[in-house]
C-alpha cells in the first residue's frame, strides 16, 4: 500500500500531498560539518516519503508504516524539547522548529514511510525531518529555501531530539542533485554541484551496510566534538576549519593532550582531504580519488577511533580484492562504508566483503550502489 492509501486508510480522507526526501551518504569529509569545515555528501535513491495534510485545531497527528504502533497523536503548542525518544521526535521536532521560528503551523495528519536504512549512517532521521519540513513549507506557504529547510530540521535533530549533529545530512537530504555529489562549505551554507557520473568512467560507488546499528546519541559523538572545540579553543581560533592544513604540525606541537591531538589531525586533514577530491573531480581524475578515500578511512579508524571491526572488514578486503578505495562513511561505531570500484569488479569484490563477513561470523552486509539521486521533491 503506497502513503497516498495509507493516509486516507488511517485518516478518512486523501492528503493534501505527497512529498519525498532521501537519505545521504558521504563520500569524504567526515566530523567537519560542526568544525565549521567541507564535506561532500550525495543523495541515495532511498526516501522518506510523506503524506500531509494541514489541521487548522493544533493537533499534530503522525504515522509511520514501517513501525508497529497506533497514530502518535500530540498538540503543538505542547511540545517540549527532549520528551519524545521515539521516532515520531524527528517530524514532531520540525513542527516544533517551525514555530518556534514565527511559523504559524497550526497542525497536520502525516503519514511516513521510509526505505532509508535505519542505524546505517545513511540519515534516515534526517530524511524524516526534511520531508515534513518541506510538505509543511508548501502547506503553509511559508516561503522557506532549501538552505533554511536544512537549518531548520537539524534544529529539530539538535534541540528537540537531542542528537548534537551538524548540518551535513539535512542539506543533503534538502538540496543534492541529481548525478552530483554536493561540496558543502559548513561555514557559509554555500553549495555547489559537483558532477559525479561514474558510470561515464565505468565506475561504481559501494554502499556497504556492515548491519552494524549505530546511535549518535551515545555520547561518543557529543565526546569528539566538545574534544574539537576544547582543541580549537586551545589554538585559538574559532573552529578548526581555521587550522590550515600546512600549519598543522605546528598546531599539534601547542596541544599537551594527546586525544585531542588525535581528533584535530583528523579534522583538519579530512578538510584537506575534501579539497583534494574536489580538485580531481574537477580535473576528470576520478579514480584518482580512491586512495584519499582508504587514507579518510585510516584517519577515521586511527585519530577519531570511531571504526568498528566490521567496517575496518569492508575496507581491507575491498582493497584488497581490487577496490580502488574505501572508507567508513557516517558517524561511526557501526553503519556503512563506501567502496569505489571498477565496474566490471563489482561482483568480485562484493563476494569477497560477503565472504569476509561469513567466515569472521559477522551478519551478512547489504551491499547496494550508491546513485548520486534527487533532493527533496515534492511527488504529487
Amino acid at each position: 500500500m503506497g502513503v497516498r492509501e495509507g493516509f486516507e486508510e488511517l485518516y478518512g480522507a486523501a492528503p493534501e500531498g505527497v512529498w519525498a526526501a532521501p537519505g545521504r551518504v558521504n563520500l569524504i569529509g567526515e566530523y567537519t560539518d560542526f568544525n565549521e569545515g567541507f564535506v561532500m555528501p550525495l543523495a541515495l535513491p532511498h526516501t522518506a516519503v510523506a503524506a500531509v495534510s494541514r489541521r487548522t485545531d493544533g493537533v499534530l497527528r503522525l504515522h509511520s508504516a514501517d513501525i508497529e504502533g497506533p497514530v502518535v497523536e500530540l498538540r503543538v503548542d505542547e511540545l517540549e524539547p527532549l520528551t519524545n525518544t521515539s521516532w515520531a521526535a524527528y517530524p514532531a521536532g520540525v513542527v516544533w522548529a517551525l514555530r518556534s521560528a514565527g511559523h504559524p503551523v497550526t497542525g497536520a495528519d502525516i503519514h511516513l514511510a521510509s526505505t532509508v536504512p535505519t542505524g546505517a549512517g545513511l540519515s534516515s532521521s534526517a530524511a524524516l525531518e526534511v520531508v515534513t519540513a518541506l510538505a509543511l513549507n508548501d502547506l503553509y506557504e511559508l516561503g522557506l529555501t532549501r538552505p533554511e529547510l536544512a537549518l531548520l530540521a537539524q534544529r529539530a535533530e539538535n534541540d528537540f531530539a537531542g542528537v548534537p549533529c551538524g548540518v551535513m545530512d539535512q542539506t543533503a537530504s534538502a538540496c543534492c542533485a541529481e548525478g552530483h555529489v554536493l561540496h558543502l562549505d559548513c561555514r557559509d551554507l554555500s553549495i555547489r554541484q559537483v558532477p559525479f557520473d561514474l558510470p561515464a568512467h565505468g565506475l561504481e560507488l559501494l554502499v556497504v551496510d556492515s548491519r552494524v546499528k549505530h546511535a549518535l546519541g551515545d555520547g561518543a559523538y557529543a565526546e569528539r566534538r566538545a574534544g574539537c572545540e576544547e582543541g580549537a579553543r586551545q589554538l585559538g581560533v574559532s573552529h578548526l576549519r581555521d587550522v590550515a592544513y600546512e600549519e598543522l604540525d605546528s598546531a599539534l606541537s601547542r596541544l599537551p593532550d594527546e586525544r585531542v591531538r588525535r581528533y584535530v589531525r583528523h579534522v583538519v586533514s579530512d578538510d584537506h582531504r575534501v579539497e583534494r577530491v574536489i580538485e580531481l573531480l574537477d580535473a576528470g581524475d576520478v579514480r584518482a580519488i580512491g586512495p584519499i578515500l582508504t587514507d579518510g578511512h585510516v584517519s577515521l579508524r586511527d585519530d577519531l577511533r570511531i571504526s568498528c571491526p566490521e567496517l575496518d572488514l569492508v575496507v581491507s578486503t575491498a582493497n584488497a580484492a581490487g577496490a580502488l578505495g574505501a572508507r567508513m562513511t557516517g558517524g561511526g561505531f557501526g553503519g556503512s562504508a563506501v567502496v569505489l570500484v571498477e565496474s566490471a569488479d563489482v561482483d568480485t569484490v562484493t563476494k569477497a566483503v560477503t565472504e569476509a563477513f561469513a567466515a569472521a561470523g559477522h551478519t551478512a552486509p547489504r551491499v547496494f550502489p550508491a546513485v548520486p539521486s534527487e533532493g527533496a521533491r515534492r511527488l504529487s
